[in-house]
């Protein structure tokens, strides 16, 4: 367990075993020395002055039977949110397009469902198989699936699958309470069988204590296979959900040592910044580069909440000289 395979297939000595204290004190340390750990990591697997450009897209917004406490999509809660049928695949296509001509390079599909039907998993495929036609890596999450589901969404060609953990296994339960984190665990293992590669993460921001955020990258590093994409959320304020009750902004310095600390944990895997980024300095995003993030997504629009303006991504990234699909 404590070796992966690497893309050449040799052995690796990538860990698959972190305990709760190991992790802490590496978070803990001077901020000059977890920087400079962070960022030998990240030079020995990735190109530093390169980050990934993504763009997501909900196809079906609304209505979900979860409970989820942060989300704005759950039928549980009234947020102003209409629920909306899944979209036509020609729209869908079109929206893709755009995107890879804004310079995504992976379109990313979300519906708000607890599980797919079988008939509108054949949609979701179509649309993948399309999407995949325009050169374009493709991703969805569309809740639990069974292996036979995750079977046809290989064949379609499906690159990721997104299943984020969310948060530590001991605050879960207080955000969440129709699906339990080990239905999350299953779908992945789901997803490996089946070849996808696989995209887990979770949200900060949302109450927690720092030994959550820690215990959730304890959770992903000790799977079997490190997440190929690991994405960090900051909670973004949504009108009529329980967690607006507990939601506390983290420090910024606090994010970026989660940043440097996910690096070095999964050392092969992209770490995305993800939702909130547009509440995010210039400044701030620039240290979460430097720590390790090499992925972001693109677009005005993150599922239902506000992302940065392209513009002001093209002219950061060109101030940091860092490529992109945005050049």
């Amino acid at each position: 367990m404590g070796m992966e395979r690497n893309d050449e297939g040799n052995r690796a000595p990538v860990r698959h075993v972190w305990q709760r204290a190991e992790t802490e004190a590496l978070y803990g340390l001077r901020f000059a020395d977890l920087m400079l750990q962070a960022q030998s990591v990240h030079r020995k697997n990735f190109d530093p002055n390169r980050v990934e450009t993504a763009s997501l897209l909900s196809i079906k917004t609304g209505g979900c039977p979860e409970d989820c406490g942060y989300c704005s999509q759950s039928a549980h809660y009234d947020t102003g949110l209409k629920a909306t049928r899944l979209m036509d695949r020609a729209e869908v296509v079109a929206i893709a397009q755009s995107a890879k001509d804004a310079g995504a390079t992976r379109f990313c599909m979300a519906a708000a469902w607890r599980s797919p039907k079988d008939r509108d998993l054949d949609q979701v495929c179509e649309r993948v198989s399309a999407i995949k036609g325009l050169g374009m890596e493709t991703c969805v999450t569309l809740g639990m699936l069974t292996s036979k589901q995750a079977a046809r969404l290989s064949e379609a060609g499906l690159d990721f699958y997104n299943h984020n953990v969310d948060t530590s296994p001991e605050f879960y339960g207080k955000i969440i309470t129709t699906r339990t984190l080990q239905d999350r665990i299953d779908t992945l293992a789901r997803v490996r069988e089946a070849g996808i590669k696989v995209c887990c993460g979770g949200i900060i921001g949302m109450g927690e204590f720092l030994e959550d955020r820690l215990g959730m990258l304890v959770l992903l590093a000790n799977l079997r296979k490190h997440p190929e994409s690991v994405p960090i959320n900051l909670w973004n304020e949504v009108k009529g959900v329980p967690v607006n009750e507990t939601a506390e902004r983290p420090d910024s310095i606090a994010l970026v040592r989660l940043v440097a600390t996910a690096r070095i944990m999964m050392p092969k895997s992209v770490v995305r910044l993800a939702a909130g980024r547009h509440n995010m300095t210039d400044e701030l995003q620039a240290l979460c580069f430097l720590a390790g993030a090499n992925s972001i997504f693109i677009g005005d629009v993150l599922l239902t909440t506000k992302n940065p303006q392209r513009d002001r991504d093209v002219n950061l990234l060109d101030r940091l000289g860092i490529t992109s699909g945005l050049a």
